[in-house]
């Protein structure tokens, strides 16, 4: 029994399983930043309006832990409980993934355009590099690793307007582009997290219950704003469930990645998030001039290359 539980346990190791879950878990991803984008226009949510938009990630993310958890509780055929030392965990869990890194996610999608924020996004992967490698001191910075995330910032730099427009402040507003970094702060943080602490947890409860606590406290920030959530079409429900899906799905396949293998080799396969982000918001959002432009495409690309570099490196570490 042991032994057939060491090897289900291991299938996540198994490169082609990581490789083709991460690329469903950035597909789902990549369609959030239009998700959220249309969300606003079918809820009728102004830009200025922070506190409908914070009601708005609330609710979705209640609904996104209850689908893990009981989706979670029937492929376990038993229904997940968190342990009793586990609720710090959440908890903090909670905080950065769910309320930190939403809040700002949310902001910035009001405030900047679907391709700019997808490429901005990006960075999110190379921030968790060097938060595992000199923050949490999960695994070692190597000059290839560190090459990499240079280039990858690189091309955040550029969709941003280049050096000269960030030192003259005009590649960055803090309620748009500033707001998506630090989105990509708390992602790095979180992901940090669940690598130690699904060493003694489920990563699915976890991910479950932190979605539906984190949930609860955007939601009553909201409603103490003065939020408000008008459903003025069965379009506003479909959109709403598909959200949580993709958080409920995403989120719980990517820990369950993040526990069974090294931080860095799990996040540089996120370089597949920008480009669908990038890709879907073309499609769905009509912004189809600035990301087949030449400064979307070179940002693009450098972003994807940056993670590709570290990727080489990782290859070259485990053969």
């Amino acid at each position: 029994m042991r032994k057939k539980l060491r090897d289900a346990k291991s299938i996540w190791t198994f490169f082609p399983v990581t490789l083709l879950t991460a690329v469903f878990c950035c597909v789902l991803w990549g369609s959030a930043t239009p998700a959220i984008k249309i969300a606003y226009r079918l809820f009728k949510i102004g830009a200025e309006d922070t506190a409908s938009r914070i009601m708005l990630a609330g609710t979705r993310f209640m609904l996104a832990g209850i689908m893990t958890v009981v989706s979670g509780s029937l492929i376990a055929r038993t229904f997940l409980r968190p342990k009793r030392s586990s609720w710090k965990m959440i908890g903090l869990l909670a905080l950065f993934q769910t309320v930190g890194q939403y809040y700002f996610f949310y902001m910035a999608l009001a405030n900047t355009t679907g391709v700019r924020g997808s490429i901005i996004n990006a960075s999110g992967n190379f921030f968790t590099i060097l938060f595992a490698a000199y923050l949490f001191r999960l695994e070692k910075m190597t000059v290839k690793k560190l090459l990499g995330c240079i280039v990858g910032f690189m091309g955040v730099i550029i969709v941003l307007g280049g050096a000269g427009a960030l030192m003259e402040g005009g590649g960055v507003s803090l309620s748009g582009e500033g707001a998506m970094i630090m989105a990509d702060f708390f992602y790095a943080l979180s992901g940090c997290c669940i690598k130690i602490f699904s060493r003694d947890e489920n990563p699915v409860t976890l991910s479950g219950y932190q979605f539906f606590f984190g949930g609860i406290i955007l939601f009553l920030i909201g409603s103490a704003m003065g939020g408000k959530l008008v459903f003025y079409s069965p379009g506003c429900i479909l959109n709403l469930l598909y959200m949580a899906f993709i958080s409920a799905g995403a989120y719980t396949l990517w820990g369950v990645l993040l526990k069974y293998n090294p931080v860095s080799r799990v996040s540089v396969l996120g370089f597949i998030n920008p480009v669908m982000g990038v890709f879907l918001s073309a499609v769905f959002l009509g912004e189809n001039r600035e990301a087949f432009s030449i400064t979307g495409l070179l940002a693009l690309l450098l972003v994807s290359l940056g993670i590709i570099i570290v990727n080489a490196e990782l290859k070259k570490t485990e053969k």
